[in-house]
Order: structure tokens, then C-alpha cells, then sequence
């Protein structure tokens, strides 16, 4: 298989050129958004706190997709949420659409647009291609993340205590999220180059 360094995952598994683009973009829109509500409600034991699976759906869908399609399907899935849908963690429970997305953890949110936008450009540069850039990537991903979500949070509880409690609890498991793309995606790579 020819693989350029500019090519995404979905791009190589699912060419553009062999059916119709906005049929595939919709297909894969929707398939990402499903995954990121399964993702959002799984819950692993970790510590200090249990762990989803979002934030790494998030930045392997910006991986997989590239930057453009990897922002639509974070649209979507915001959208989906908007409209009452549950698909966001602690939803129903801590309250459903606009409402919990103007809560505490909407900053989160807006940083899950941001981060896979820009994982998925990195990954368009072929930083997916290489455990050191994906790693890298991924926490730059992060990074997005936590200064979108911490912003937000601190004009509700400060500053020092959204570092506190919106960081400091997650980094364990963001870093073990981060090593694991970073192994699987040039994994992939390496698979489909062999085929």
C-alpha cells in the first residue's frame, strides 16, 4: 500500500474517491460522534479518579479524521448535546443540554473542538506516523484541553482550585491515554504499510 505522510487514517481505509465525499463525511461524522457518547459514559477505575475514554476518542477521531472532519464530527457531537441528547459524561443526571453545557465542564467541551483540530492537523503533517510526535501530539491535545476547560471553570471556582480540580486529578490517566495512541496509531500505520 502507498501511504503518503499527508494521508489520515479514514482517508487510506476509506478514499475519498471511492464513493461519494458528503455521503463518507456524514457516515464517518456520525460514527465518531457514537463513539464519543460510548466513550463518554464508560467508566474505568484509575486513580485519583475514574477515567473515560473522551479525551483519547476525542484526539484519535482529530488522528484518524484530519483537522476539518475531526472539527465537524466535535460540532455534531456538541450539537447532539444542545439538543438534549445524553451523550455528554454525567448526563442526564447532572442536567442536559445548553444548561450543562454552560456548567462547569463546558470549557472542556469547547476544548475537545480545538484539541482534535489540532491533533488532526499535526496528524495531517504525519506526527501519527511516529510514537515520539503522537505522543507529543496527544499532549498537546491535551494541553488545549485543559486551558480551554480551566479557563472556564476558574469564573466559577477560581483559578487555583480549577487547576486543583480540573487538572491535577487527570493527568495520570491523560498520560497513560497519551502513551497508548502514541504506540497504536503508528501500530496502524505500520500494519497497512506491510499491506
Amino acid at each position: 500500500m502507498n501511504i503518503s505522510l499527508h494521508q489520515t487514517l479514514a482517508s487510506t481505509l476509506w478514499p475519498e474517491k471511492s464513493t461519494n465525499t458528503i455521503l463518507r463525511n456524514v457516515i464517518l461524522a456520525i460514527a465518531g460522534s457514537l463513539l464519543l457518547w460510548l466513550s463518554a459514559k464508560v467508566q474505568i477505575p484509575f486513580y485519583p479518579v475514574p477515567m473515560t475514554m473522551q479525551t483519547m476518542v476525542v484526539m484519535g477521531l482529530g488522528a484518524a479524521l484530519g483537522w476539518r472532519l475531526a472539527t465537524a464530527t466535535m460540532i455534531l457531537y456538541m450539537l447532539e448535546g444542545a439538543a438534549g441528547l445524553p451523550v455528554f459524561a454525567g448526563t442526564p443526571e447532572k442536567g442536559l443540554g445548553l444548561v450543562y453545557m454552560a456548567g462547569p465542564t463546558g470549557g472542556y467541551l469547547l476544548g475537545f473542538i480545538a484539541a482534535s483540530g489540532v491533533i488532526g492537523w499535526l496528524a495531517e503533517k504525519g506526527a501519527d506516523k511516529n510514537v515520539f510526535k503522537m505522543f507529543g501530539s496527544m499532549l498537546i491535545g491535551t494541553a488545549v484541553i485543559y486551558l480551554c476547560g480551566v479557563t472556564w471553570l476558574s469564573s466559577f471556582i477560581g483559578v487555583e482550585k480549577a487547576i486543583q480540580f480540573g487538572v491535577v486529578p487527570f493527568l495520570y490517566g491523560d498520560l497513560l491515554k497519551a502513551a497508548l495512541a502514541a504506540s497504536l496509531f503508528p501500530a496502524i500505520w505500520s500494519l497497512l504499510k506491510k499491506k
